[in-house]
């Protein structure tokens, strides 16, 4: 049995497959950035799924694509939680998302700017061959521009500072618990506080349309594309695809901001775990 896996750090998405690429059975975990939790929250949040704890042994190789993982020591992290949840796996592949992002986007061989719009972001240029990424990224507290996270933080503040227009007040109150002792709670003492931020984004979708929404995406995906895409000098010259549940649902409004950059959208995929099957299978199986 071969594992996939493409995790953010909400949640992390598996698939089990067979050598020929058949499926045997997709499942969803808490996710498993090493930069949110240690590995024995990994093996813990593994063990909580029924259908991937009962097939551990059967388990022979591991392909995990991860947030978090952009350094040896966050893929250490991994790799050793794989390991001790997997005793017989005999091979065990940690890469960063954006690894992943590439794969299920993007075919060998060809160029593309590769971008990943979750709970967090992320930003790479694959030339056919190989990944370059220009810039690390620090996380969520530094970082993250465009992701679910920073864009539910620009409407908390919005709101905790009265600038958000009054019908959108009542309406978010009515949807999430605005106490500022229970923001402070989650943002301060709760695990993944990215996570929580990244629960907002649901309400910044469901009312792009309103003028003030739209002022917060469009102030968030020029950010983006003057900090991340602008990195690469070929970006108009190359199509710019995006992977994640942000990237996704705001696709008109990033082909319009690129188009106004003189930038041409590519694809945009919710989820990258599907289309690493064709990959895994043609590519690391062969």
């Amino acid at each position: 049995m071969i594992l996939l896996a493409d995790s953010g750090a909400t949640k992390a998405d598996w698939i089990a497959i067979d050598t020929k690429g058949n499926r045997i059975f997709s499942t969803q975990t808490k996710g498993l950035s090493p930069e949110a939790i240690n590995k024995e929250e990994m093996i813990k949040r593994l063990d909580e799924r029924f259908d991937i704890y009962q097939n551990k042994p059967a388990v022979k190789k591991i392909f995990f694509y991860g947030a978090g993982c952009g350094t040896d020591n966050m893929k250490d992290i991994v790799k050793n939680a794989l390991t001790e949840s997997f005793p017989n796996a005999e091979e065990i592949v940690v890469e960063e998302d954006t690894y992943g992002a590439v794969y299920a986007t993007t075919p060998p061989g060809t160029q593309a700017i590769v971008c990943i719009l979750g709970t967090g972001s992320n930003c790479s240029y694959y030339d056919g061959e190989l990944l370059h990424q220009k810039v690390l990224s620090l996380g969520y507290f530094l970082m993250d521009d465009c992701s679910g996270n920073k864009l539910g933080a620009d409407l908390i503040r919005a709101y905790n500072f009265k600038t958000l227009p009054h019908e959108l007040s009542v309406k978010l109150s009515q949807e999430y618990n605005m106490d500022i002792d229970f923001i402070k709670d989650n943002l301060y003492k709760k695990p993944n506080p990215n996570a929580y931020l990244a629960t907002f984004a649901k309400f910044i979708i469901q009312n792009k349309d309103h003028e003030f929404i739209r002022q917060i995406i469009d102030k968030q995906i020029q950010t983006f594309i003057d900090f991340y895409i602008k990195q690469y000098d070929n970006c108009t010259e190359i199509p710019i695809n995006f992977n994640g549940s942000i990237g996704f649902y705001l696709k008109d409004e990033l082909e319009r901001k690129l188009s106004e950059n003189g930038m041409k959208m590519g694809v945009a995929i919710r989820r990258p775990i599907d289309g690493l099957i064709d990959y895994i299978c043609t590519h690391r199986l062969t």
